[in-house]
């Protein structure tokens, strides 16, 4: 700051200073230029401000180099005994892997040496400056569904950079050695190892408070704790995230927001996907042989179902209903004889697919199958394909093109009001409606509404109501933009119509 000064200039901004002075180490002015523009950063002339402002800055710089002094003279490290105590008096911190969480990097790099020379070798560091290959080492020994799993690694040492985006339920236990100041960071964190298909009974969560005396300064506990209440009050939950003392209990609002009305934006009667999760856990508990003959069913696998009524979707016979996947993309498609082939949400999938109680095994598979396996397969890859000439997806849709203009033009992407959050919200809602990640129920809900609004934060008051967060997950998108990824058909069901085929 002091050397800018007198080179003329000073440096402000809330959140990205320091990248300001990172690029500035690295000679780097273009993307100093970017964040200016970006209005991320702003840069004012040394003349602007007032004479003193050097000497406060030279005043400072005194004061953070006694600290350093004082510092280096630091040998014993509290906090870190106090963990590993932990370590050794527990016992499932001596067999379980398990998953530390830490602010910074330099913190981590600290963890992860200590740990390897004085508890236990078998640990790996992840950070924002690890290389993907390291990634890809972690879901091997972290991730059930990896391709090869290893048992490398038992412990891993992460920050932030790992708290949203993947499954790690090989393991169920969390330590947050840090305490986040935004407590919707240890939900997400905890996320990590509490999947549905998760092999464990209990998942543990481990917090490490400031001391006593640093909580009288800052508050951290106390901020954190009212922020989770607030949040539980709201919505419930369904496991204690910071303390024992935390309330398990639900509310009418988190069942809406699971419900088929925010997902898929129809206003027909609710329900959650959680009903359908729980069938699912059932059957693994109760029936492991059937629960192991599904997960075995080969790519392709197909039925034929004599479903006793026309439900509302499927107005006339015959039809087929089929699963896509690309990659962690799930797309479902419905093509009826004597209509086109549209895409359908997960629920009107459910439904149709849930057998009877009475209903007939082993039906014929009809010569129409196969036609209308195309027609749900050319569909899948019209709204797969990669963005053409004029930068907009091409999925037959107008839907996804009008939200695309709006979000791309000057009055929303240029709007000075917006948080970095907003920006970063609006850019994640382009990526999702690039990839083909929306139902088209839900693009089409959200042109509706924008239509009728011009106000930028209107705007995104629709985007965040309608568009809800499971939609955000990051291996989806990320997932759905490969381009290489495969189309697979996982499986279709043919309704026959009233006469047999």
């Amino acid at each position: 700051m002091i050397r800018e000064y007198r080179n003329g200039y000073v440096y402000v901004s809330k959140k990205h200073i320091h990248k300001v002075f990172q690029f500035l180490d690295e000679n780097d002015p273009e993307s100093i230029e970017r964040l200016i523009e970006e209005e991320k950063a702003e840069r004012l002339d040394a003349d602007e401000f007032q004479p003193n402002f050097l000497n406060d800055l030279r005043s400072d710089l005194k004061i953070l180099k006694t600290i350093q002094e004082m510092w280096a003279g630091m040998r014993r490290d509290p906090k870190w005994n106090a963990f590993r105590e932990v370590f050794e008096n527990v016992a499932q911190f001596r067999k379980r892997k398990l998953i530390i969480f830490t602010e910074s990097k330099e913190t981590a790099e600290y963890l992860a040496d200590r740990i390897g020379s004085e508890i236990d070798k078998k640990v790996i560091l992840f950070t924002g400056s690890s290389h993907k290959g390291e990634r890809e080492t972690i879901l091997a020994n972290f991730d059930p569904r990896a391709f090869q799993p290893k048992d490398d690694y038992r412990i891993l040492v992460t920050t932030e950079v790992l708290a949203e985006g993947v499954s790690l339920h090989r393991a169920n236990i969390v330590v947050n050695y840090d305490i986040p100041w935004n407590p919707t960071r240890l939900m997400q964190r905890v996320g990590r190892v509490n999947r549905v298909d998760t092999f464990f009974d209990r998942i543990h969560t481990y917090n490490f408070f400031p001391t006593d005396e640093s909580e009288d300064a800052i508050k951290l506990k106390a901020s954190a704790e009212a922020k989770i209440e607030a949040f539980i009050e709201m919505l419930g939950a369904d496991a204690r995230l910071l303390t024992e003392g935390e309330e398990i209990k639900s509310h009418d609002l988190f069942r809406r927001l699971n419900s088929r009305k925010t997902i898929t934006g129809e206003d027909e009667d609710e329900e959650s996907e959680l009903k359908y999760l729980a069938e699912i856990r059932a059957v693994r508990d109760k029936n492991g042989d059937l629960f192991e003959r599904i997960k075995r069913l080969p790519k392709k696998a197909r039925s034929t179902r004599n479903v006793p009524v026309e439900s509302e979707t499927v107005k006339m016979r015959p039809a087929l209903m089929t699963y896509f996947r690309r990659g962690a993309l799930d797309k479902f498609f419905l093509a009826q004889a004597d209509g086109p082939s549209t895409e359908v949400d997960f629920f009107t999938t459910a439904k149709l697919l849930k057998p009877e109680d009475n209903e007939e095994r082993r039906q014929p598979i009809s010569h129409q199958f196969y036609h209308l396996l195309e027609r749900n397969k050319q569909a899948f890859v019209d709204v797969t394909t990669a963005e053409g000439s004029d930068g907009i997806p091409h999925r037959n849709t107008a839907n996804d093109a009008y939200i695309l203009k709006r979000l791309k033009a000057k009055d929303i992407s240029r709007f000075q009001s917006f948080t970095d959050d907003d920006e970063l919200y609006i850019r994640q809602v382009i990526g999702l409606i690039d990839d083909g990640a929306l139902p088209r129920p839900t693009t089409k809900k959200v042109a509706a509404a924008l239509k009728k609004e011009l106000a930028p934060f209107k705007v995104l008051g629709i985007l965040k109501r309608e568009i809800p967060k499971e939609f955000f997950q990051a291996t989806v998108a990320d997932a759905a933009r490969h381009e290489y990824s495969p189309r697979e058909v996982i499986l279709s069901s043919f309704i026959p119509g009233s006469t047999t085929q």
